[in-house]
């Protein structure tokens, strides 16, 4: 199982995603990383996850701001060359996420999350583009999910996050049920799951359900996840 660490951006500083709350989310303190220096975050934590793949969610655009590029241009610059970027930023069109690879490079894959997809018809554009990861986010239970995805699976790429926001940085374990659901609903899926790690024990319980990966921040930082590599 791939583990994927994650860089939740804001006002160009990395915070701690704690349950969704992005209106408390504070810059991070780190065990690992000892700052919030995008570049530098993102380099510690590859290294520490000898990882292909680092996700990255730029709140500010997530909320409808504009995208963070210098500190995204400048984390791309940082990490190994072998890494792949799955980027956030509130896409909400297909164009959007195509001018993005067209400025970042083809390093960078667009992560679509069902929160900024307003209809099935913009959905099914963005997720026909080579290399679209799905987010399926939901809160309290509940999809959020304008557009209806999590009822579309036949629009589902290959490689679909259950994105359960409550379970973000909340350390309650990861949602094994969600995983469970992906794989019933769409045969021969890449299901991934996001938050809720605590500890290894959970990332070999990810592990046992079928998720191909799991995006990882909080445990990574507090030192709880060991070194790979």
């Amino acid at each position: 199982m791939e583990l994927i660490p994650v860089v939740d951006l804001m006002g160009g500083a990395v915070v701690r995603g704690v349950r969704g709350d992005r209106a408390r989310y504070r810059p991070i303190e780190s065990a690992l990383c000892g700052g919030s220096d995008p570049a530098t975050v993102a380099c510690k934590l590859v290294s520490h996850c000898a990882a292909a793949t680092l996700y990255v969610a730029d709140l500010d655009a997530i909320m409808r701001s504009s995208p963070h590029w210098t500190a995204l241009e400048a984390l791309l610059a940082a990490l190994p060359p072998t890494v792949t970027l799955w980027l956030d930023a509130g896409f909400g069109s297909a164009d959007a996420a195509v001018a993005m690879r067209h400025r970042l490079g083809p390093r960078v894959l667009p992560v679509f999350g069902t929160e900024s997809l307003a209809s099935r018809a913009a959905a099914a554009d963005c997720l026909a583009l080579p290399g679209a990861v799905l987010s399926l986010d939901s809160r309290h239970g509940r999809p959020v999910d304008p557009a209806g995805l999590h009822d579309a699976p036949g629009l589902w790429p290959a490689r679909v996050i259950a994105m359960t926001l409550d379970q973000v940085g909340a350390d309650a374990g990861p949602d094994l049920a969600a995983i469970a659901r992906l794989r019933a609903t769409k045969q021969g899926l890449c299901p991934y799951g996001a938050g809720g790690i605590r500890d290894g024990a959970d990332l070999d319980a990810a592990r046992a359900a079928g998720a191909a990966g799991w995006l990882v921040a909080s445990a990574l930082h507090d030192g709880r996840i060991a070194a790979r590599g």
